[in-house]
């Protein structure tokens, strides 16, 4: 038989020039009669040297001619049907059967889908684009799609056709989505996309919607049937998120980074689910006797370890796939694949499950503010700036070698948006950190006079960026109530935590940078000279209710020798330790949420160094035991008071006795929340010099319990105090109708709390005058 078609609609197919080879591959009616129809079946065999038919209801065989290349393979059949056939193919001393990837014609994405993506507005694209396992005709196999606006051709590669583009190449639906489903292959599959631009450069590509990668160096992606790897058991945690207010919670956060707080032998099997294995994934070629642990072994050790200490939540530095351990993950290649250094996606599953079952929360670090120039990932996607802005005025941080998103693409804004919705509907995270915001507001950001581009009303503010950072805000809200979206700002835009109905930004934390650096400026000071910079301690209070803000003393602060915070901390030895329980007393005292990061708990002395261990060794001395057993009992009293948390942001929570005693540097303040009888006294003495006779005022007359002190021998203090609380004198003082004579321990916090269960005495005692307090 004749065929009919060109020698040009051939050249179309074996170069990859076709933007729908399924116009031209697959199975065709060519004519119908009144009894029987008349079909052609073409198929582009790179490899191959003879290829049939077969049709399996019939039980046929039909052999294919080669037509205009000795590749390309036709063969026509009369029959009523041709509805199921699969093609056996000889490739020299060996044969195969395989069904036909273009005998699947039917999309994939809907015409809605397409549009609502182009809209920017399909939160849940990453069920339709990327790779899911799925079955057509009682046929199982893997739908593709990528969108890849401006290539020439795209094609699936993989270890199922030996990475040759030529041999699954994909549809491109209304000039933009490119799809195929691929028989007989599914999870476990290793993939990438080779996309051809206009002038046939080829760029071998990672899923931007892929769901797992290959361990690097290897970049590939992986084929994961999302929905159907973990059984989740934590409903009840999730219902009472959703009901709950998280700004009326305890919040106390663990800022972990996994690849650092624990490593396993490099002899060792990585553990996985279920009780698989993995090859160990070596920390570094510094470090070659080390493995990373993985998500299952740190549901094991991490997560008892993080209860144990009293943290409300942990939070994990960027855990998406990223080829750069140095990055820290913050250059994330893989934003929809939970990194493969540590497991598999349902192993992440597990861990956050377990988080769950011990009643922590989970918060990841979110990295949509740029990305890196790696070949294999978004960078000059299809050919073009696709991800990112063509100018690098606009579109690259050259002080980072990172690019930047185009938040003005209706696409790349879908893209990141339900990227961040993915992370709660599929890994039930509770929370975002989302990282260097100040670099997403302001066109301007570590950039030269000349080196950016002014906005449409000549100003510095990223206005597209803005817009995004509140869709972001609003779609997450809507979907996951409860949840926390923390925004590291750095500088004063205005509501970054409000409500974008009030013009916020939607956020509903802002880390509290401008308390960080004048906390520990202060406490960088010789305690001699603290008494001239009070305004460090009491600024913050200024300004406060301004936001909703979270204090974080985190990885930033002991890297690029800033030191760790013993190191920060001046005096000898005992003043370092007594210094550094002062600062998070009053952190954990003063309105606001709190993040710390790993070592600080136990007192390392070294920065943190990512490619090593924290020095968990030094928990064999007593004053790291010590100083790990003060934060232990802190986070329970935080966690215990409801006056340390449930006003936080509210005028009512907080009120200072006295913050004008600069010459002793001394403060003291009251905590409240709903109930009066929560309130608690709050008295700092920043100094080493103690102060056996203190006077502050006090609201109420009755006993007042010492439920804490820093300086309690058990945290390696001096055991000054006054002996678990002292009895209200009835003499006026800060303005307050009653007071206590305290003793101030050096370098310490009291925590004194109304005891409602003792009859009030009060002492009919004159106060002493400030210069007699000595």
């Amino acid at each position: 038989m004749t065929t009919n078609i060109s020698a040009d609609q051939v050249n179309q197919i074996i170069y990859n020039l076709h933007h729908d080879p399924f116009e031209i591959l697959g199975c065709h009616l060519l004519e119908e009669g009144k009894n029987t129809k008349k079909w052609v079946v073409r198929a582009y065999l790179p490899k191959a040297e003879a290829a049939w038919v077969i049709r399996p209801t019939e039980q046929k065989e039909d052999p294919m001619n080669s037509v205009h290349h000795p590749n390309f393979f036709e063969c026509i059949i009369e029959t009523s049907e041709l509805n199921h056939y699969q093609l056996k193919i000889k490739q020299g001393e060996h044969e195969k059967v395989i069904y036909d990837p273009y005998a699947f014609s039917s999309p994939y994405l809907t015409d809605e889908d397409i549009y609502l993506f182009s809209e920017g507005k399909h939160h849940r694209i990453y069920e339709k684009l990327g790779a899911h396992v799925g079955e057509v005709n009682g046929v199982k196999g893997v739908y593709f799609a990528v969108w890849a606006p401006n290539a020439r051709n795209v094609s699936v590669i993989g270890d199922f056709n030996n990475w040759d583009g030529r041999e699954h190449q994909m549809r491109k639906r209304n000039y933009t989505i490119w799809e195929l489903f691929v028989p007989d292959i599914g999870p476990g599959t290793v993939y990438k996309y080779e996309i051809k631009n206009s002038e046939g450069h080829i760029y071998e590509k990672s899923d931007p919607y892929g769901f797992y990668r290959e361990v690097r160096p290897n970049t590939a992606s992986i084929v994961v049937d999302i929905d159907n790897i973990y059984q989740w058991h934590d409903e009840e945690w999730l219902e009472k998120r959703r009901n709950s207010d998280p700004l009326k919670q305890p919040v106390s956060v663990y800022e972990v980074h996994l690849g650092s707080w624990l490593h396993g032998s490099a002899a060792e099997k990585m553990p996985l689910l279920n009780g698989e294995t993995a090859d160990p994934v070596i920390v570094s070629e510094w470090n070659p006797g080390a493995r990373f642990l993985s998500y299952y072994e740190l549901a094991e050790k991490l997560i008892p370890y993080v209860k144990d200490m009293g943290y409300t939540h942990i939070e994990l530095l960027p855990i998406a796939e990223h080829p750069f351990d140095g990055s820290w993950g913050y250059q994330v290649t893989g934003f929809y694949s939970p990194t493969s250094r540590f497991g598999r996606p349902e192993d992440f599953m597990y861990f956050v499950d377990k988080c769950h079952e011990n009643n922590i929360g989970v918060i990841l670090d979110w990295v949509p503010g740029h990305f890196p120039k790696d070949s294999h990932g978004l960078a000059y996607f299809d050919g073009t700036h696709l991800y990112e802005h063509a100018d690098p005025r606009i579109g690259e941080h050259k002080e980072w070698g990172t690019l930047v998103f185009n938040y003005g693409r209706h696409e790349v804004r879908n893209f990141l948006v339900a990227n961040v919705l993915f992370w709660f509907d599929k890994y039930h995270v509770d929370g975002i950190r989302v990282d260097a915001v100040a670099s997403m507001l302001y066109r301007n950001y570590l950039r030269k006079e000349g080196e950016w581009i002014a906005n449409e009303y000549g100003g510095d503010e990223h206005i597209e960026a803005v817009s995004f950072i509140r869709e972001v805000n609003t779609v997450l809200f809507e979907y996951f109530p409860g949840i926390l979206s923390i925004a590291e700002e750095s500088t004063e835009w205005e509501k970054v935590s409000k409500p974008i109905y009030d013009g916020g930004l939607g956020f509903n934390l802002k880390w509290d940078m401008g308390w960080m650096h004048d906390m520990l400026d202060y406490f960088n000071i010789d305690p001699f000279f603290r008494q001239y910079h009070q305004n460090n301690v009491t600024f913050s209070m200024l300004y406060y209710y301004n936001e909703n803000f979270m204090l974080a003393l985190s990885h930033d602060e002991i890297v690029h020798g800033k030191s760790n915070m013993l190191g920060k901390m001046p005096g000898d030895e005992w003043q370092k330790y007594a210094n550094v329980r002062a600062l998070f007393t009053y952190m954990y005292t003063h309105p606001g949420k709190k993040t710390m990061f790993m070592s600080m708990e136990f007192g390392q002395w070294s920065e943190w160094n990512v490619w090593g261990d924290l020095e968990w060794h030094l928990l064999q001395y007593e004053p790291h035991q010590q100083l790990q057993q003060f934060f232990t009992d802190l986070n329970a009293l935080y966690k215990q008071e409801p006056a340390l948390y449930t006003h936080d942001f509210e005028y009512h929570g907080f009120y200072w006795i006295d913050c004008n005693d600069n010459a002793h540097s001394v403060v003291s303040f009251v905590r409240q929340s709903d109930d009066p009888e929560d309130a608690l006294i709050v008295v700092c003495n920043f100094t080493p010099q103690p102060h056996s006779h203190y006077r502050i005022g006090v609201p109420e007359a009755g006993y007042y319990i010492e439920l804490f002190n820093s300086d309690a021998k058990k945290y390696g203090g001096s055991n000054m105090g006054n002996l678990g609380g002292k009895w209200a004198d009835q003499w006026s003082f800060h303005n307050k109708p009653y007071s206590l004579d305290l003793c101030l321990p050096p370098l310490a916090v009291l925590i004194l709390k109304l005891d409602p269960t003792r009859v009030p005495e009060v002492t009919l005692t004159e106060p002493l005058d400030a210069d007699e307090e000595e």
